[in-house]
């Protein structure tokens, strides 16, 4: 049988696309912040920026739009913050601490209600 022509080329564009989406580059907070930065400086075109870091202008309008709003919202007086990575940790820490004092105290609970049930039984 005869493969239809292009049935080979749709399965390797399609093959690159998933290839391209699952090592597409990750940008960091400060890697957004220091490109919006760079093209609010006006040192150079947006496409020339674009061009060197690897984005599309449409990334970096809509990665500049985000940082506009964030400031504007800050400066509105919306002062609700993201917790730092140490803070996120120590909260972690201290719910575990406190789910395993909740545990201790429900088990401890339990034993008790059993002893209570258990010396009734033995009245009788």
């Amino acid at each position: 049988m005869k493969q239809k022509p292009g049935t080979s080329k749709d399965a390797a564009d399609k093959l690159v696309r998933g290839i391209k989406r699952k090592t597409r580059k990750h940008y960091s907070a400060e890697e957004k912040i220091r490109i919006v930065l760079a093209g609010l400086r006006g040192e150079e075109s947006i496409a020339a920026l674009c061009r060197r870091e690897g984005i599309a202008e449409s990334l970096y309008y809509s990665w500049s739009k985000e940082f506009l709003e964030a400031g504007k919202n800050r400066l509105a007086g919306d002062t609700a913050r993201q917790a730092t990575a140490p803070e996120v940790k120590e909260l972690r820490s201290e719910a575990l601490a406190l789910k395993e004092v909740v545990a201790e105290l429900t088990l401890e609970n339990r034993l008790l209600k059993k002893s209570m049930i258990g010396d009734g039984e033995d009245d009788e």
